[in-house]
């Protein structure tokens, strides 16, 4: 075994797919969220997939909820069978709050608590600000950020007010230094990262905690490589970033796993970058995206 992947890291099988791990080494115990429940928006594929099935290896049953619900009961399928715990697939637009209560409800009915929230449905792609439509704006923060606040708030109405809970958000840092051809999404995960603290602020006397992760280029997702992150792996542009690499979808599943946990219990209102320090050094090249952004244009047509 590499050393590498002694240390979790790089797995093959955590690149390019939305398959579950074919192999897993514990941090913390198995029983770490032993019959907790949590529904997670967009997960049916990508980060929210591997967060979803991290949870589940800990223990935890789940929903995974998003628009395309074949794709969901393909997933739940794969989950169920990789952890032995219950899936259940809904289908949600997290843009109608009716539908997420209808989703909430069911889940209430057919697994009795919800203990664990993830916002994970988002949108995001390049494009120049005078190319982006009002519309995708638009759409990009009906979808990132009301879809948050819309399923915080049914699911804190129909349980959490009562019983507690943990919300996690996962956001971005494209808003920390103004990212160049990200308007739509820096703008929607600026808002979402002040949701977080309005919200831990407002609900912790309800014992809820309300956290964020804000991930950087995550390999083996649809949103790597929308946003250019193989030509910029192939380019050697990660050189730039501390760590030298993208992350994983199974480190962003431990960022979240640590937040819901009670190793986490006095932490509420945080945003834990988990990024390998990429904000901090990257590059804002505007030629080099736009040149990504032609390039996808091209692929798309």
């Amino acid at each position: 075994m590499s050393e590498l992947k002694q240390k979790g890291e790089l797995l093959p099988e955590d690149v390019g797919s939305d398959d579950c791990l074919s192999s897993y080494t514990y941090t913390y115990s198995p029983d770490l969220l032993k019959d907790q429940v949590a529904f997670v928006t967009g997960g049916g594929s990508g980060i929210g997939l591997r967060i979803t099935e991290i949870l589940m290896r800990h223990g935890c049953d789940t929903v995974i909820a998003s628009r395309n619900l074949d794709k969901l009961k393909e997933a739940a399928n794969k989950l169920s069978v990789a952890t032995g715990r219950r899936c259940l697939p809904l289908c949600i637009d997290v843009r109608q709050p009716e539908s997420i209560t209808a989703a909430v409800e069911e889940t209430l009915k057919e697994l009795g608590r919800i203990d664990i929230l993830i916002n994970n449905a988002a949108g995001n792609f390049l494009c120049p600000a005078t190319s982006l439509s009002f519309n995708a704006f638009k759409t990009v923060m009906e979808i990132d950020t009301m879809g948050t606040f819309n399923t915080s708030k049914v699911v804190y109405e129909k349980w959490f007010q009562n019983h507690g809970g943990n919300i996690v958000n996962i956001s971005a840092t494209l808003g920390y230094k103004g990212q160049a051809l990200q308007v739509h999404a820096g703008s929607a995960k600026a808002a979402n990262d002040a949701m977080t603290k309005h919200l831990a602020v407002e609900w912790g006397p309800s014992r809820v905690r309300v956290n964020t992760v804000a991930p950087g280029p995550i390999s083996g997702t649809e949103g790597f490589r929308r946003l250019g992150g193989p030509r910029g792996e192939a380019a050697g542009a990660f050189q730039s970033i501390p760590l030298q690499r993208a992350g994983n979808k199974t480190e962003m599943a431990h960022c979240v796993l640590f937040l819901v946990s009670r190793a986490s219990s006095y932490v509420t209102g945080a945003i834990l970058v988990a990024d390998g320090g990429s904000w901090l050094t990257s590059a804002n090249d505007v030629s080099m995206l736009l040149g990504y952004w032609s390039a996808e244009k091209k692929r798309d047509k």
